[in-house]
């Protein structure tokens, strides 16, 4: 892991990162909506603190690996873009509140820095057995998310309450004991189970959407981690250029999520980047075509575009009545 590199600048990446975690969970303890006003700021501080990272490594290391580091945070910011609305999408499946979207991915990026120690240490051969049977497997996931909030859009939305029948809890309850409520912001919850009724711990809701939203960091991870391997054979910079960007893509998620709720039409736009997500990995998997991330970006930008702009025209059915 550490290659070239010294213990100080490990321990200076993980310092900077715990102590901005820390920060951020100090400033959203109390469970409320992450504003757009809080999110922009979040993410300029994420940003800033990559490039000062890049600015160490540059003048402990020199300008080359510098250089490394930002293009595979560029590369990674840029592969990663489609996963703020497959987070989205997962939310909404769920039906979790936006005052608890944070914790769901401030707890999930903790988990991802693990998964994304495991990747980076095992290299493409992870990828090579499992990538194209997990990346096929999520794209027709995506695709699905994506049918399920177009169905939603055509029906009045409701708050879950029981999650007895949610796909989620149907799955999981065959190997672990699911409480079907939710329990505040907790993940496990004491609950009776079983025909004595004994007193055991149970997951919440909450804590298999936080399981979804891992799986498919994982699956994005197949993609954009050995593409950065081809830039940088160097795992400590590898490594640090994924987290750095991941952070700041999560805090994104809060500015597109807080647009979704005053922009009528921008969940149309997020419904199709998603399809075109699910087709994109599917046609890559099969050896069809293989889209570039310039490509994707200018797709997703377009589509967001056009949602936005759309949600500015006068809105024609309240016109009508």
């Amino acid at each position: 892991m550490l290659g070239e590199h010294t213990i100080t600048e490990v321990l200076v990446f993980f310092g900077l990162v715990a102590f901005c975690l820390w920060l951020d969970l100090h400033f959203h303890r109390n469970d409320k909506p992450v504003s757009a006003r809080d999110a922009a700021m979040w993410t300029t501080g994420w940003v800033s603190l990559a490039m000062l990272f890049a600015g160490y490594i540059g003048f402990t290391e020199g300008a080359d690996k510098a250089q490394l580091f930002l293009t595979g945070y560029l590369l990674e910011e840029s592969l990663s873009v489609d996963n703020l609305f497959v987070m989205m999408a997962i939310f909404g499946s769920f039906s979790i509140r936006d005052n608890m979207q944070h914790r769901v991915l401030y707890y999930g990026i903790l988990g991802a820095m693990v998964m994304r120690l495991i990747f980076v240490a095992a290299g493409t051969s992870l990828v090579a057995v499992f990538g194209p049977y997990a990346l096929a497997g999520f794209g027709v996931f995506v695709l699905w998310t994506a049918w399920k909030m177009w169905q939603s859009m055509h029906t009045e939305k409701e708050e879950i309450v029981d999650y007895s029948n949610h796909w989620a809890i149907r799955w999981t309850q065959k190997v672990l004991p699911v409480h079907p409520r939710l329990n505040g912001h907790d993940f496990f919850v004491k609950a009776p189970h079983g025909p004595n009724n004994h007193l055991v711990w149970k997951a919440t809701p909450l804590f298999l959407c936080l399981v979804v939203v891992e799986i498919s960091d994982v699956m994005f991870a197949f993609d954009s981690v050995p593409a950065i391997i081809a830039i940088t054979s160097d795992p400590f910079l590898v490594y640090t250029s994924n987290i750095f960007a991941i952070l700041g893509l999560r805090s994104m998620y809060f500015l597109l999520a807080a647009a979704k709720r005053y922009l009528r039409h921008l969940e149309k736009s997020v419904i199709v980047i998603l399809a075109y997500i699910g087709i994109k990995m599917l046609l890559d998997v099969a050896g069809v075509i293989h889209i570039s991330p310039m490509i994707s970006l200018a797709v997703v930008a377009g589509l967001l575009s056009v949602g936005i702009l759309a949600s500015f025209l006068p809105d024609k059915t309240k016109n009508a009545e």
